[in-house]
C-alpha cells in the first residue's frame, strides 16, 4: 500500500523507508502507515512536528516505529493542552526537553510489558512523568521516592 503524503513528510526530514522485513536503523522507519494515520487524525502540520521532534532531538531517530511515533504524537498533544503558551511561544524549550528524553531506552523498558498492557500508553506515561518534573509545579513532594534524583 502506498502513502504518498506520509512518504513526503518522511522525505522532508531525511527518514528512509525500509521494507517490513528489515530492522530499521537510525533515521529509518517501516511505520509509514502510522505516520499516515497520525496525519489523517491530527493533520499534516502535526505529523511533521512529530517526525521533526524525533529526528532532530538527540538520539531519538531510532524511535520511528509505531509506538514511538504515536507516543510522541500523544506527548505533543498533551503539551499543547497543558502548556499551550510554551508550544505557541517557546517550542525550543519543548525540543530541548525532548533532547533529554531517551525515547528508545524507555521503549526498551516497555518491552517487558508486552502482552500485559499497552506499550504506547506506558511510554507516554514515562515521558509525561519526566515532563511533569521539568514543567509542573516545582514544589517538592515529600513523599516522592525520587526526590533526591529529580
Amino acid at each position: 500500500m502506498s502513502y504518498p503524503e506520509a512518504e513526503t513528510i518522511l522525505a522532508e526530514f531525511g527518514v528512509e523507508i525500509v521494507p517490513k522485513n528489515v530492522v530499521p536503523k537510525h533515521g529509518q522507519t517501516r511505520a509509514v502507515a502510522s505516520v499516515d494515520r497520525i496525519r489523517r487524525r491530527h493533520g499534516a502540520p502535526h505529523a511533521r512536528f512529530v517526525i521533526m521532534t524525533l529526528v532532530e532531538t538527540a538520539n531519538n531517530n531510532t524511535a520511528l516505529d509505531e509506538t514511538g511515533l504515536w507516543a510522541t504524537s500523544d506527548i505533543i498533544l498533551a503539551f499543547k493542552k497543558n502548556y499551550p503558551a510554551l508550544m505557541e511561544n517557546d517550542v525550543d524549550r519543548f525540543l530541548s526537553f525532548f533532547d533529554r528524553v531517551p525515547v528508545g531506552r524507555l521503549q526498551l523498558w516497555c518491552l517487558g510489558l508486552e502482552g500485559i498492557t499497552n506499550k504506547r500508553a506506558a511510554l507516554v506515561g514515562l515521558i509525561w512523568e519526566r515532563a511533569c518534573r521539568v514543567f509542573a509545579n516545582r514544589q517538592q513532594d515529600l513523599l516522592d521516592d525520587r526526590r533526591m534524583n529529580a
